[in-house]
């Protein structure tokens, strides 16, 4: 990896520890609320209660590390890697993490609340666990990141059913990452990418759970 590349990953480390991320698509629309009233006018969806914001941060706070780990796996692969096309496919998935890193930390703000306290600590973490991944091959590598999207995907399904109903922004955001992932870990698996060994998948879930409870309020 040349000097210039390192620059920019060490650029985008800061940027996604700090919240500050550039969006390459728009933040997705939020769908209509599919009510309408006595002459078939569409009805608004209700403001948020004090609690259902909460819930809605702490769930968005959550896909938030979720991306800036992201972030720190695809570095740490790209650099374990000396296959040009892999390096590629590892920064196409990156950019578009980068978007769902932006969507998040957007809908933070809107929902009057802030990012984890403990960033620095999940992306360090993360990149850590990437490269080991990484150091196993590239087979390996793209298995750990079929694992990884396909544990996500599960994550956000299950946050579309505890989010209000009448937060349609968070919705809208979630389902595309969903739809995104789930892409990225297909495109794995199409790459070349083996099965993750049960006890390794098993070690994955317990580390998300402490993850996302932990991000959850903190």
């Amino acid at each position: 990896m040349t000097l210039d590349e390192l620059i920019t990953e060490f650029d985008r480390g800061l940027r996604s520890m700090a919240g500050i991320s550039r969006m390459s698509r728009p933040v997705p629309e939020p769908k209509a609320a599919g009510n309408v009233d006595e002459t078939g006018m569409p009805v608004e969806a209700a403001e948020l209660t004090d609690q259902e914001k909460a819930h809605s941060a702490g769930l968005m706070r959550v896909n938030h590390v979720g991306e800036v780990c992201a972030q720190a796996l695809y570095q740490a692969q790209k650099l374990a890697t000396n296959s040009p096309a892999l390096k590629a496919d590892f920064e196409r998935a990156a950019r578009e993490e980068e978007d769902h890193l932006a969507w998040t930390s957007q809908r933070l703000r809107d929902l009057d609340s802030r990012p984890s306290l403990l960033n620095p600590l999940w992306y360090t973490g993360s990149l850590a666990i990437g490269f080991v991944a990484g150091r196993f091959g590239d087979r390996a590598s793209l298995g750990f990141m079929a694992e990884t999207e396909r544990q996500v995907e599960r994550h956000l399904v299950g946050h579309m059913q505890t989010l209000p109903a009448n937060d349609l922004a968070s919705r809208a955001i979630v389902e595309q990452m969903r739809i995104d992932e789930s892409a990225h870990a297909a495109a794995a698996v199409a790459a070349g990418g083996t099965e993750v060994p049960f006890p390794v998948r098993a070690l994955m879930r317990a580390a998300s759970k402490v993850m996302t409870r932990t991000a959850y309020r903190i």
